[in-house]
């Protein structure tokens, strides 16, 4: 896919001051355009590289982190984030902007709307090829409706491409329900169409194929407690035989493949930073004013240290994720791993940014299972999880088989073993406590309880205690451009 970012630069070069920030580059939609089965292709690829946008990249991270336990600040950390993670969150904090979310999702708009027009002009574009790039559109779309869904709850649903100012719709917010459905509608039209591959392994791993398809079908289904259908996805996915863990023996070459390489045979879906598109994580994770780092509790309680054999850890852990020795994110900002760890320079921070791998499959299996009464089935697949990375004996647990409750949390404890710092976190512990009409707000009170400043410990467990709460307030500047936009209700 790489070599087609030159291509599409000319597409993601403006934006526009309305609320919604999905203008694209003059000739994207002018009829002269699509004309032909390459400038297809191109507008298509857009939709990807619309993902390298480094302040979307640096929302997902945010969003998906910064509310949960494993990361913490510095002294570098902006009020804005030092606010989200205190859940003194108002409607000015710039992470509540959705700008660039909408961005990509106007690119895929674009092409659902005017794909087909190329048929007319160039005989030689199929109704499969066609219908294989529209999938594509369909998912990421989808893709991104799933991000804006678990952040902000209710948003507005934009589904026709948008080419000046003058034409952005006033849209009313769209009930949880609706966009949820709506995710489901692409991804019915994704799977039926999407390709199995594109050619080549890194095509395949950066661009949404059929099992990626399936991959965000089974999040989606878990996230509605849907799981009959969230195992059925997963199974497509196992039974394709296409993926697998990467063997962790060694740690310093798992990490380079998994990680710092990335596109590995586990990888299912990644957003393809590279030398020409670096990251944002440099200025966030790496340089000594860096914002972010773990939080203490990832090395002490979520990894373990193995008292009785110094020599034996969990490979996730410190080299993996994190950085024992001053708590660096190293999933994003590590070079090597192993006896004389490295960094990455500003040149090099171009580690991909992981949607979803083979173990996100096996553990969202995992969970569907435990609230089917397949608990036995369920604690298998977290011990071939458990096994790959040496997970050391201070984190297994025993839980009760036939206890649905205590063999999620089981899995939720490892989920965060095995994602820590890619931007799941937070949903995860979101999806586990909102669970049967919130049956299990105790797991969000009890994070907080754990990891809040003593002296805000109170006020902040409080406001959780409002389930409202748990999706971000719509921006300021979102509600003076659309009239039609209500606060969401936890912030009116």
């Amino acid at each position: 896919m790489k070599k087609y970012i030159l291509i599409i630069t000319l597409l993601l070069t403006s934006s526009c001051s309305k609320w919604l920030d999905i203008k694209p580059q003059d000739g994207i939609i002018r009829d002269n355009y699509w004309q032909n089965k390459e400038q297809l292709k191109a507008a298509v690829v857009g939709c990807y590289s619309s993902l390298l946008n480094n302040w979307l990249v640096s929302e997902l991270f945010v969003w998906g982190e910064l509310r949960a336990d494993m990361v913490s600040g510095t002294l570098n950390t902006g009020i804005d984030e030092v606010n989200i993670m205190q859940a003194n969150i108002l409607a000015t904090n710039q992470y509540t902007s959705w700008s660039s979310v909408y961005s990509t999702i106007n690119y895929c708009n674009t092409v659902i709307d005017y794909a087909a027009r190329v048929m007319e002009t160039d005989k030689t574009l199929t109704q499969q090829a066609l219908d294989g790039y529209l999938a594509e559109a369909h998912g990421l779309r989808a893709l991104m409706y799933f991000y804006l869904l678990r952040t902000f709850g209710e948003v507005p649903l934009q589904l026709k491409a948008t080419d000046s100012d003058n034409s952005l719709d006033q849209l009313d917010k769209s009930s949880q329900d609706q966009v949820y459905a709506q995710i489901l509608q692409d991804l019915s039209f994704a799977e039926s169409h999407a390709l199995e591959t594109y050619g080549s392994s890194a095509q395949d791993k950066g661009r949404l194929t059929r099992y990626g398809i399936y991959t965000l079908e089974a999040d989606v289904y878990l996230w509605n407690e849907k799981y009959d259908k969230c195992i059925e996805a997963c199974d497509k996915v196992i039974n394709s035989a296409r993926y697998g863990l990467m063997d962790g023996s060694v740690q310093s070459q798992w990490f380079t493949n998994v990680f710092y390489l990335g596109n590995s045979a586990e990888s299912i879906f990644e957003f393809q930073f590279d030398q020409q598109q670096l990251n944002p994580f440099y200025a966030m994770l790496i340089v000594a004013n860096n914002r972010f780092i773990g939080s203490p509790r990832v090395m002490d309680e979520i990894y373990g240290i193995d008292l009785t054999d110094a020599t034996r850890k969990d490979i996730r852990g410190d080299g993996g994720s994190i950085r024992a020795t001053d708590q660096m994110i190293w999933k994003f900002a590590g070079a090597t791993s192993g006896t004389n760890p490295t960094a990455r320079g500003a040149a090099d921070s171009w580690a991909h940014w992981f949607v979803y791998r083979y173990s996100d499959i096996l553990l969202l299996k995992a969970e569907a299972l435990a609230w089917i009464n397949r608990g036995p089935e369920a604690l298998d697949l977290v011990n071939i999880i458990r096994t790959r990375a040496g997970a050391i004996d201070g984190t297994s647990e025993a839980p009760d088989p036939g206890s649905a409750i205590d063999v999620s949390n089981y899995i939720l404890n490892e989920r965060a073993r095995e994602f820590a710092f890619e931007g799941k976190r937070w949903y995860d512990i979101l999806r586990h406590a909102k669970r049967n009409n919130y049956a299990h707000l105790e797991i969000i009170l009890d994070m907080v309880a754990m990891t809040a400043p003593g002296n805000m410990q109170q006020s902040i467990i409080n406001k959780y205690r409002d389930v409202r709460s748990h999706y971000l307030p719509i921006n300021q500047y979102e509600l003076q451009a659309d009239k039609k936009l209500v606060q969401n209700p936890y912030y009116q």
